[in-house]
């Protein structure tokens, strides 16, 4: 009986490197020879999935991004869009080619959600959880609409990654809009004082500082600068509204 090389690459990447290298092993197992060795010649020299955070973040991310996508039963093309804007921004055109292989092969994989999420926690500080989850927004809206199936994926996700509901529903105002967005993306309540809101805009404005993932590279600290403005923007709104000072 002969033998599938999948679940080979498969088997050691879980010994190796837990769910998510069991997920990276089948899917190098299953390209063409010239594929896998155009790939692990791109990781020895740095390239694509170096041994770095920030390869270690994309990779995790691709994984997350096949759930969030398949949620809604649509492979949409301004999602797919979406992912090849991020890594060509984060990688350059031709390493962003090479993960736009791996990622057809992670979509057309079952996953262990909560094994990977777990994994994820335990290797990424809380700044990093929180970009994924803003990265994963960012695809959900990349289509002009947040889908309700989509929504609930993530907040799993949120969940297994041990982000709070209050990080959570901040991250979510910022894509999901109602009356009271301004006042989720920092984290309090319409009933809120003034200087309270003054309190959770310098707490949320310290959390969401660009530095914080500096380690995660160029695109990442981007995407926090987002938050960051957004922070901003949801406190000069409401001191506008209120006629604070």
């Amino acid at each position: 009986m002969p033998i599938d090389k999948k679940w080979i690459w498969g088997g050691l990447g879980w010994v190796m490197g837990g769910p998510i290298g069991a997920i990276l092993g089948y899917a190098i197992g299953s390209m063409s020879n010239n594929q896998a060795s155009q790939w692990n010649s791109s990781k020895r020299q740095g390239g694509a999935y170096a041994q770095t955070k920030s390869g270690d973040f994309v990779v995790s991310l691709l994984v997350l991004f096949a759930v969030v996508m398949k949620a809604d039963g649509q492979l949409l093309k301004s999602e797919l869009d979406y992912i090849k804007r991020f890594l060509v921004q984060q990688f350059g055109a031709q390493q962003s080619k090479r993960f736009m292989t791996l990622f057809k092969d992670i979509l057309e994989q079952d996953y262990p959600l909560k094994d990977v999420c777990l994994q994820i926690q335990r290797s990424m500080d809380h700044p990093s959880r929180l970009e994924l989850i803003h990265v994963l927004f960012g695809l959900s809206a990349a289509d002009g609409h947040v889908h309700p199936d989509e929504i609930r994926v993530i907040h799993t996700i949120s969940n297994y990654l041990n982000i709070s509901l209050k990080d959570y529903e901040s991250i979510k105002a910022m894509f999901a809009k109602d009356p009271s967005t301004h006042y989720k993306i920092l984290e309090i309540s319409e009933k809120s004082s003034d200087q309270d809101i003054k309190k959770a805009y310098r707490k949320m404005a310290n959390k969401y500082h660009p530095d914080k993932v500096a380690h995660l590279g160029d695109e990442m600290q981007n995407l926090a600068e987002e938050k960051f403005k957004a922070v901003n923007d949801a406190y000069h709104q409401i001191k506008k509204d209120r006629g604070m000072s």
